[in-house]
């Protein structure tokens, strides 16, 4: 008799997303975060940043005449950092924009149904933004970090985390589908009400609070992220003395971390 061969499941597709850290200093430095839905199929019930997948949407050439630094990024870059400026439009209602003027946007960038709209795709997000007369503000953008999920989740993402200054005339409101809150919140108290189980945060975002929470404050945070050296995030696993370890990059900034393997999953 012979056995069966056994085969291993092929690693999930990596997908492109990205997410907004969006900061401000008043009333004191804070970072807006959204709760995800608990019927949402990742992280759900999760305090999260503002973000998703990159959509087809996103790389549509038309653009060009819709943003403020088309020519500053390559093609991927451009999608992805208007794939986030969709993102926390759709769910937080806040248009990282400028008008014709030059002028940043203010007030309610459009009404709840065109949001929804837009998240459900029967509203293209460059038709929003040509009927406002508005442009995308890609040089808004930092780059902050860019984590890739480990082969053993069943979902994976390459997402690109952006730091950027808050504009100080919109009001964000939750999307009510997939975010049921919004809220300003100083990353340390994040980490505190996290740390005391009042809010479930998954570990990249943990990760990242703990980076943001080491700035003195918003002007702070982005000129860290402009001066460190950009190394991408591909948690490994190891076996160690107390059990099954996920293992950052040394040099990613955040230390050494060896974080219980049952902590993340």
């Amino acid at each position: 008799m012979t056995n069966a061969p056994t085969t291993s499941k092929a690693p999930a597709e990596i997908k492109p997303a990205a997410t907004i850290l969006l900061l401000r200093d008043d009333p004191a430095f804070e970072v807006l975060m959204v709760k995800r839905h608990h019927q949402i199929d990742f992280a759900s019930g999760a305090l999260v940043f503002p973000g998703g997948k990159s959509h087809a949407g996103d790389h549509d050439r038309n653009w060009e005449v819709h943003t403020v630094g088309w020519e500053a990024y390559d093609a991927n870059q451009r999608a992805l950092r208007i794939a986030a400026i969709r993102e926390v439009f759709e769910e937080a209602g806040i248009l990282l924009a400028r008008r014709r003027d030059g002028q940043p946007m203010s007030g309610e960038a459009c009404p709840m149904e065109v949001r929804k709209a837009v998240d459900a795709g029967t509203t293209r997000f460059i038709d929003v933004v040509s009927r406002l007369d508005a442009y995308l503000d890609l040089d808004a953008l930092t780059v902050f970090a860019r984590w890739i999920t480990p082969p053993l989740t069943p979902k994976r993402f390459d997402t690109w985390f952006y730091a950027v200054t808050a504009p100080a005339e919109q009001l964000a409101a939750c999307d009510g589908r997939e975010t049921v809150d919004a809220e300003w919140i100083a990353p340390a108290e994040a980490l505190r009400l996290a740390a005391a189980g009042e809010r479930k945060v998954i570990f990249p975002t943990r990760m990242n609070l703990q980076l943001l929470a080491e700035a003195r404050g918003a002007e702070d945070a982005v000129a860290r992220a402009v001066r460190r050296t950009l190394v991408t995030v591909q948690p490994k696993i190891e076996q160690r003395d107390s059990g099954r370890v996920l293992v950052l990059p040394p040099d990613a900034g955040y230390g050494a971390v060896a974080e219980p393997l049952e902590n993340v999953m």
